[in-house]
């Protein structure tokens, strides 16, 4: 028996992706590695609680874990079948609940189990292991006992999330600081983040969103704006205890980590994003990844419903879910009409009633299991771009598009909103709220007084739908200590903000497509960050690293950046710069990132490749953040890793925000 970590590390030898370390850890470490010499069976059960099946289920498919001798998935909590025969695997987090059902299935002179091998999704307590050891019948049972150390759900290549859907709630809230679940919900999340690096063995900078210091004495620091704080500190914890615990694990900075929440950008949640991935989630009703269409029926008789995911596992997917509507739909259509010109099948398909020869139907016949699954793919990609550009049409939202981003860049003001909520009287509330929102993120003070009010009115929105807007300064910083009789203000941080939230950036080429304008704000920091630019006084780092090792955490020596412009220091007070969005750009343009996976590209070049940058947001990550991830992974050769408490579409993000106050919203509360 052992009690250790796995000695696996993510330094030398082939460059893996975050999510490909995640796999290869719980197929080979703990499933391939749970034999028994004598074992009378090579099949094996594995035993998982609510919250590891999902960890399993994110990074696994069923046949990946079949493949390494598993013949059952059981619940820990479920009545199971006693098999003697056979060893089990318990992938379980460290709770009391949990070794104590271990305890009851291992125990007495008839044990559900030959053998167990038993791994931990974080640190164990010393009390539980305590617990374990002095029972002396399950000892003897026992063929390892492990920390994995894998709490984290791998929701994409470079992408994780801790899977606190009411983070927002929780931290954010308008009673979150006196209520028990603000620590709970941070001690949970720090858990789960700092077996990130635990399980692939980095030793993070760990950088935070801090705190304003403030002059002003009738102003104070909120409890909202130490979150990051809190969290870094709670990450900081658990990642020096592994530096003294877990074997070879690094004892000097390997990669970054930021941490910031999502009040660092309050418009990428809610701003019509125009990418075929951003599009799917925020226009057609997906469950997850899940997407129903209708198929025709073999037998001649109504359509039948089928289920398919939008994935990594298909290519068209992969190649498509970065690009902008637009450049998605004529690739679909190029792709069409190539696979039509070049597939025997499809051409004989295509024969007007001519006679086919026998060697014609035996070419026919053996192209069509691949021609069928091909086309299958591609005709469901064209159905989903079709709905897409059906939707932009009927709702008008090339004009709405429009609008929000000259709201953004400062281009546009009161006028054309008035002008667009009197034109569009029955337009969709949902996205005049939207608008709205975003309206207010960039002319706050257009909400004082009775105007909040007027807009409402005009927009014909409810109460109820106004809450979202009043709860965007829930994210926001300092309040001030004077009471206000129940009502708010937008004022953000005047200092701070012009009437645009992003500025131009001079110098680099136009954008092919249209409304491709649009970046979300963690790109400015990212790139500031790997140039080693971030203002220290608005984030701190918990290390208090020195110069010397700070410039090692860059782009290797000797590999080059790709072309192109990194934001410079913000001018002006302004805190956006539009950017050619990547894939806005001509086909012609050698951008690195026109293929299906970034890190495809460079997979053979990983001695290049610097160290990893890992960003986390608390609060709810975007498809658009996400996106922008595997675009610097490119532009900076470093991987770049998104982690959230979840990824939100829009919908999905009003909702969260609309429930930070649980009152109802008088007309009262909207105004000055």
């Amino acid at each position: 028996m052992s009690f250790s970590d796995s000695d696996s590390s993510s330094h030398g030898g082939e460059y893996k992706t975050f999510r490909q370390m995640s796999r290869d850890r719980l197929l080979h470490e703990m499933l391939q590695s749970s034999k028994s010499g004598d074992s009378r069976s090579s099949w094996k059960v594995l035993i998982m609680d609510k919250v590891t099946v999902k960890v399993m289920s994110h990074s696994c498919k069923m046949a990946d874990i079949t493949d390494q001798g598993v013949s059952l998935v059981e619940d820990l909590f479920r009545r199971r079948q006693p098999l003697p025969s056979m060893d089990a695997i318990y992938f379980i987090q460290p709770s009391k609940e949990n070794v104590v059902m271990f305890l009851s299935d291992m125990s007495g002179r008839e044990p559900l189990y030959r053998k167990a091998y038993v791994y931990f999704s974080s640190s164990v307590p010393k009390d539980l292991i305590a617990r374990i050891k002095n029972d002396t019948s399950v000892l003897p049972r026992i063929g390892a006992l492990r920390e994995m150390n894998m709490e984290y759900f791998s929701i994409d290549s470079q992408a994780f999330i801790t899977d606190h859907e009411r983070a927002l709630e929780e931290l954010f809230g308008e009673d979150a600081g006196s209520s028990r679940r603000f620590d709970a919900c941070l001690n949970v999340m720090a858990t789960r983040i700092a077996t990130v690096f635990a399980s692939l063995k980095e030793f993070p900078f760990v950088r935070y969103r801090a705190a304003k210091v403030l002059d002003d004495a009738s102003m104070m620091t909120t409890f909202r704006e130490l979150v990051p704080t809190k969290l870094a500190a709670a990450i900081w914890n658990n990642i020096t205890m592994y530096k003294s615990t877990i074997p070879n694990f690094p004892q000097t900075e390997t990669c970054e980590l930021l941490i910031v929440d999502r009040s660092i950008d309050q418009i990428a949640p809610i701003i019509h994003e125009w990418t075929y991935d951003a599009m799917c989630h925020d226009m057609l009703d997906l469950d997850g990844n899940k997407y129903v269409h209708e198929i025709p029926s073999k037998s001649g008789g109504e359509p039948e419903k089928k289920e398919v995911l939008l994935e990594d596992h298909d290519a068209f997917w992969l190649e498509l879910r970065h690009a902008h509507i637009a450049e998605a739909s004529e690739k679909l259509s190029e792709k069409m009409t190539n696979f039509v010109s070049k597939n025997k099948a499809a051409q004989l398909q295509q024969r007007d009633g001519s006679e086919l020869s026998t060697r014609d139907l035996q070419k026919m016949v053996q192209a069509l299991p691949q021609y069928n699954e091909q086309m299958e793919k591609l005709s469901l990609h064209v159905e989903i771009a079709g709905k897409l550009n059906a939707i932009i049409r009927d709702v008008g939202l090339r004009e709405l598009g429009q609008l929000e981003q000259d709201l953004v860049f400062g281009d546009a003001g009161t006028k054309e909103v008035i002008n667009f909520l009197r034109m569009k009287q029955n337009g969709m509330c949902e996205n005049k709220l939207r608008l709205l929102m975003i309206y207010a993120s960039v002319y706050p003070e257009k909400f004082e007084g009775d105007k909040a009010t007027k807009l409402m009115q005009l927009a014909k929105l409810s109460r109820e739908d106004m809450k979202a807007v009043k709860n965007m300064k829930l994210l926001e910083g300092s309040v001030s200590r004077k009471t206000s009789n129940g009502t708010f203000s937008l004022k953000f941080d005047s200092a701070k903000r012009k009437h645009a939230a992003r500025k131009d950036r001079t110098g680099e080429e136009e954008e092919t497509w249209a409304l491709s304008r649009f970046y979300p704000m963690i790109e400015e920091l990212i790139e500031k960050l790997n140039k080693g630019e971030l203002p220290k006084e608005d984030y701190q780092c918990m290390n208090n690293p020195s110069p010397s090792s700070h410039e090692s955490s860059g782009p290797p020596q000797g590999g080059s950046l790709r072309s192109g412009r990194t934001s410079g220091p913000t001018q002006g007070g302004s805190v956006r710069s539009r950017r050619t969005a990547t894939w806005a750009r001509s086909r012609a343009s050698d951008d690195g990132y026109s293929s299906d996976s970034v890190l495809r590209n460079v997979s053979n070049d990983f001695k290049k490749m610097g160290q990893r940058i890992f960003v986390f947001i608390i609060g709810g990550a975007t498809r658009s953040e996400l996106r922008v991830c595997h675009k610097l992974t490119a532009k900076l050769r470093r991987e770049v890793v998104l982690g959230s408490t979840s990824i939100d579409d829009p919908p999905q993000y009003i909702t969260k925000l609309k429930l930070l106050s649980e009152k109802e919203l008088s007309v009262d509360d909207i105004r000055i």
